[in-house]
């Protein structure tokens, strides 16, 4: 189970809406989404949260590029919706050596080799490249909201109910819950 929603701000404060990310599958399409909220090219802010495993934050200003923050990597990598959050950059990967990665094709329907391979890195004996380089805990730009009043040493603390308080201290708790 996760929620989404776009928080933009305009002139007149705050607006929310309700997002579905079932058709988004790159940083670049949130992105877009993010923009459509906004004709202004005000602030907007995307704030996903799953079970109370993880939550991120994905700024867009206007057309800069998207600033990200995720609570928890490692329970972000195992959601489709956290995949689309947790970029090579944020990762600090190599985009080159991650595109070696996905062109094996280890899903085991293909006889042979490749599977023993899949069945070995499953078991944590080989392989495993990309799921080793993912952390436990937050990546990305801490300080992401910092001039909207979450400091970087509070936004790491948040936890159960983030996209709530993150709402309640930008003060727009109550347009939030029209979506929620």
């Amino acid at each position: 189970m996760y929620f989404a929603a776009l928080l933009a701000r305009t002139e007149d404060g705050w607006e929310a809406s309700d997002t579905e990310l079932d058709d988004v599958e790159t940083l670049s399409d949130l992105a877009e989404l993010a923009r459509e909220a906004s004709p202004d090219d005000d602030t907007v802010l995307v704030l996903i949260e799953q079970e109370d495993s993880w939550f991120g934050v994905v700024r867009i200003d206007g057309e800069e590029d998207p600033r990200i923050f995720v609570s928890d990597a490692a329970a972000a990598a195992r959601s489709s919706y956290g995949e689309i959050l947790l970029t090579d950059e944020l990762l600090g990967r190599d985009p080159d050596d991650q595109d070696d990665l996905d062109a094996l094709d280890l899903d085991g329907t293909e006889g042979g080799e490749e599977e023993e391979d899949e069945d070995d890195s499953a078991a944590g004996t080989g392989g495993g490249g990309s799921a080793e380089a993912v952390p436990h805990g937050p990546v990305g730009d801490a300080g992401i909201l910092d001039d909207l009043g979450v400091g970087e040493k509070e936004l790491r603390s948040l936890s159960s109910d983030a996209v709530t308080e993150i709402a309640d201290a930008l003060g727009a708790s109550e347009v939030l819950e029209t979506v929620r």
